[in-house]
């Protein structure tokens, strides 16, 4: 169902933040738009659980399409999609997508942050920066390119990454993966927007590539409202999109 799924999403999401559902339904009072952004190694097409989950309710859903590039980049493109909500917007990124909105969520469009199996630096660190304090678990191995990108491992991908889909989902992810400039990993945040901002945290408790312990500890740091989930890898979006569509409303109604 999985792989369905994602095969489906590559077409809808080929064009970033362009498509919204309609429905008949309105959103409670608060935040009616949310922009998904996707970290390392993969595109916005396995947003879709959480993307439909959200437009059924008459959410106005975007989904960012990082370059992976550098920060700066995949801020911009974030920006971009941004700059086209309508009013309060939530932001919510998933792994390196943490480090992302932590910079562009600086917009004042934003009134809530979302971090899903995600990097919460604060000023003037970077992703490397946190990785330093608790390394990735065992299993989660990138290997770098001669041009600078970095995969991961084709062996050790299900493990280290989406431990909880099925072999065939698994795969399709292992070979749909899209590489991330290493050096992205050392850039480091100008602001923290969750200084300012109220924000929330779902933790994958059997995440395989942030460990669960670094991921509560940047949550608890940051004050933000953590949500585990048991059971859960690092792909906690794909596999289990009602619980994160549903701390993705906690902070759309929370928003004034």
């Amino acid at each position: 169902m999985i792989l369905k799924t994602l095969v489906t999403a590559a077409a809808a999401t080929v064009l970033a933040g362009t498509a919204h559902a309609q429905s008949s339904q309105t959103p409670p009072e608060g935040a009616r738009n949310v922009v998904l952004v996707h970290g390392a190694f993969a595109d916005g097409a396995g947003w879709r659980g959480v993307y439909d989950e959200l437009t059924a309710k008459g959410y106005r859903v975007s989904v960012v399409q990082n370059p992976l590039t550098s920060l700066a980049d995949d801020v911009a493109a974030t920006q971009r999609v941004l700059a086209r909500q309508d009013g309060p917007t939530i932001l919510v990124g998933h792994s390196w997508g943490g480090t992302v909105i932590t910079q562009a969520g600086n917009d004042p469009k934003v009134v809530g942050l979302v971090y899903v199996a995600a990097f919460l630096p604060d000023a003037g660190e970077s992703t490397a920066d946190q990785l330093a304090k608790i390394p990735p678990p065992p299993n989660f191995v990138v290997d770098p390119q001669p041009d600078g990108f970095g995969f991961i491992n084709s062996e050790k991908f299900k493990a280290g990454f989406a431990a909880d889909t099925t072999d065939a989902d698994a795969a399709y992810l292992r070979d749909s993966q899209v590489p991330i400039a290493l050096a992205a990993f050392a850039d480091k945040v100008a602001v923290a927007a969750w200084r300012t901002r109220p924000s929330w945290a779902v933790i994958p408790s059997e995440d395989g590539a942030i460990d669960p312990r670094l991921l509560r500890q940047m949550a608890e740091r940051a004050g933000a409202q953590a949500t585990e989930v048991g059971g859960a890898s690092h792909v906690v979006f794909l596999t289990q999109p009602k619980a994160v569509a549903a701390v993705i409303e906690s902070a759309a109604r929370a928003a004034r």
